[in-house]
């Protein structure tokens, strides 16, 4: 069949499948695409256990009508993510795709979100700019340069001037390089050297050793969420301490869920990030007990919250809509959205589509023999400072 004919087909299939308004006796269907096989599993691993646990609690009913989840295994691929998009929308009938393991990932559903006018519900990338692909696009993750600006001025405040970054070569670590490079030398700092490892089959040495012979007073560190362990011991191998140099990042390197299996060479070190398991709350502490009760053989991260904020979302834009579940109405009940998280008080920037949020300074510390990312400082209702700036202009 001709490529022009199958999208015609398919636009078809979008207009005759996906109804404005279903009667309430009509479950409402949540497709979840995440990488639950891959490199990236332990992200679909915390967001779908995450998401289990809201309904556990909340119960599967929201706006009046019942709630079923469609699970979709991408292996972190964009181009099954489209595809399976695609499956959810006209076979499906799904009234909202959510989840999204990595920024290609939630790009490549954006068109499909936007045809079909279906809320995309990001809970995992972090690139600044994905809420602009699709009108149709919420998120309750983070993004990269609003975890990353904390960071970068803290470390001016604490004398450091010379800096290396190591970041992963896509969206995200390219944001993270940009926001923390261009933070430092507006605060009067060096930047020596900005690297970026692949991010398939990473192998960090060469650019650990490069670093280490540059002599920064500091090297900053992004990977995302599952690469921490990898990149973290074979920074222990070169002793950076030894030589002088802090190694510092953003909290996707010491992610909660791998940090124990890290060891006690990670100890001391500082990033920046949205939530610790260790955030002191009555919420936090009764997300994680539950957490941890249903899923024994693991730790929430900031995976989990951002899908387990991301229910509480949809749920909360259900209610509003009375159940309606056309897409638009949806969209700008979750405008303006304010709840508390586990991670702390939160909201949706109606402009945006983007989550604002307090981002936590966390030093790496160990708390009755386990390690975890203890938070010092919090910079509060942080928007991401990449649209804060265009706006400005």
């Amino acid at each position: 069949m001709h490529f022009s004919t199958r999208i015609l087909l398919l636009a078809s299939a979008f207009a005759f499948t996906v109804p404005a308004l279903a009667d309430n006796a009509t479950p409402v269907k949540i497709g979840v695409i995440l990488p639950m096989t891959g490199p990236s599993a332990s992200t679909g691993r915390e967001i779908d256990a995450a998401i289990k646990l809201y309904m556990a609690q909340k119960g599967d009913k929201a706006g009046g009508r019942k709630i079923e989840i469609v699970l979709k295994d991408d292996t972190g691929v964009a181009d099954i993510t489209k595809r399976l998009a695609q499956e959810l929308v006209v076979n499906d009938k799904v009234s909202v795709i959510a989840g999204f393991g990595l920024t290609p990932l939630a790009l490549a559903a954006a068109p499909i979100a936007t045809q079909a006018k279906v809320p995309e519900v990001v809970m995992a990338a972090g690139t600044a700019t994905i809420t602009e692909a699709s009108p149709y696009i919420v998120r309750t993750s983070f993004t990269l340069p609003q975890n990353t600006v904390p960071i970068a001025d803290w470390a001016l405040k604490n004398g450091v001037k010379k800096v290396v970054t190591l970041v992963s070569d896509y969206g995200p670590g390219i944001d993270a390089e940009k926001a923390f490079s261009e933070r430092i030398k507006a605060g009067g700092g060096q930047v020596l050297d900005n690297l970026r490892a692949p991010l398939r089959n990473p192998e960090f040495a060469p650019f650990l050793q490069k670093a280490k012979d540059l002599k920064p007073d500091a090297l900053f560190l992004f990977v995302p969420s599952g690469f921490g362990a990898q990149l973290m011991k074979q920074v222990a191998e070169r002793d950076f301490a030894k030589e002088g140099v802090k190694v510092i990042g953003t909290g996707d390197v010491t992610d909660d869920e791998q940090l124990q299996g890290m060891g006690d060479a990670v100890l001391g070190m500082v990033t920046s990030m949205d939530y610790s398991v260790a955030h002191k709350s009555p919420e936090n502490k009764a997300f994680v007990e539950a957490f941890m009760k249903a899923n024994p053989a693991m730790r929430p991260n900031f995976m989990a919250v951002g899908g387990y904020d991301g229910m509480a979302l949809i749920y909360g834009a259900l209610e509003k809509t009375k159940g309606d579940t056309d897409g638009a109405k949806l969209v700008d009940a979750m405008k303006g959205m304010s709840w508390v998280s586990p991670r702390g008080p939160i909201s949706i920037d109606p402009e945006t589509r983007d989550i604002v949020q307090n981002v936590y300074i966390r030093k790496v510390e160990k708390v009755d023999g386990q390690l975890y990312n203890v938070e010092f400082e919090t910079m509060p209702n942080v928007k991401d400072p990449v649209k804060a700036a265009k706006k400005a202009k």
